[in-house]
């Protein structure tokens, strides 16, 4: 297992470099990526386009994580000249419109006082501190700029064998936020 673990995460770095070049190809990516490394901020591929990447599935639906808070990241992108949406700003996401493509930034954060739907944030510059707050394992990786995949709970193996795990406890996970369990179900 653990020499099919090597071979698959290898793989994952030659198909995550395909996956950047495409990334890198859509309007606006590069010009993002650029704006926040240049300001020394830490900015990386997220969520549904990374679990896709390493599925060896195409999603021209980025999302970012950057080590800033949001009004930061609102602040660099007006004086840019890209217009930005602000609705998710609570939680850290600011939306940024780039040739008619949305393009959401979130802010690293932990997730305090949870109702069963909402939490209360506190942002943060530690991605592991932000990936302990994410469902399962394989929505934690997160991928720079460079192609170096930063895998917190094993994710990647999870993919492979075509697991859904829980960051943490199960229970405690549902009852933070209810819709985990049909996020769950979608992903079964």
């Amino acid at each position: 297992l653990v020499k099919l673990n090597r071979i698959f995460k290898a793989k994952n770095v030659i198909m995550i470099k395909k996956y950047l070049d495409f990334w890198f190809s859509i309007q606006g990516i590069v010009q993002i990526i650029e704006l926040f490394e240049k300001e020394k901020h830490d900015i990386r591929f997220i969520g549904g386009c990374v679990r896709d990447a390493l599925l060896g599935n195409k999603s021209s639906d980025i999302d970012f994580a950057i080590n800033c808070d949001p009004n930061i990241t609102a602040n660099l992108l007006l004086k840019n000249k890209i217009e930005i949406l602000e609705y998710g700003k609570r939680y850290g996401t600011i939306t940024a419109l780039i040739e008619k493509k949305n393009f959401e930034i979130t802010s690293l954060r932990e997730d305090t006082n949870p109702d069963g739907r909402y939490s209360e944030v506190i942002f943060t510059d530690d991605w592991n501190k932000d990936a302990l707050r994410r469902d399962f394992t394989f929505n934690a990786i997160n991928i720079d700029a460079r192609g170096n995949i930063e895998d917190y709970f094993d994710g990647q193996r999870d993919l492979m064998s075509q697991q859904i795990r829980f960051i943490g406890n199960i229970e405690e996970r549902i009852q933070e936020d209810y819709l985990r369990i049909l996020r769950y179900f979608r992903f079964l």
